[in-house]
């Protein structure tokens, strides 16, 4: 059975990267070598994985993954340390109520 990875990868100025990949070893390799000129990544190596999830089905990894990269840095940090209490929270919208 086929095992897929949704990643992420703190980066150097202190934001994150999402991904969706079948090699994860393989591609964290691609990101901190510099491999595509292009990537978000490629100007803020170093790279380190922090959160990693498997899937075996690739349709639903492929939708965490776009859901994570719509998160807020504070819920991805909350998912990084696991702390999952504390996502239902991080996703309601703050209202000023004064």
């Amino acid at each position: 059975m086929k095992i897929y990875y949704v990643y992420i990868l703190k980066c150097s100025d202190e934001t994150y990267y999402t991904g969706f990949t079948s090699k994860l070893e393989g591609r964290f390799i691609e990101h901190q070598s510099g491999k595509h000129k292009d990537s978000y990544t490629y100007s803020r190596r170093p790279l380190s994985l922090v959160f990693y999830a498997e899937f075996t089905d690739p349709n639903i990894a492929i939708e965490h993954e776009k859901q994570i990269k719509k998160w807020s840095k504070a819920k991805k940090e909350a998912l990084i340390r696991n702390e999952f209490d504390k996502l239902p929270n991080l996703a309601k919208k703050k209202f000023n109520t004064e």
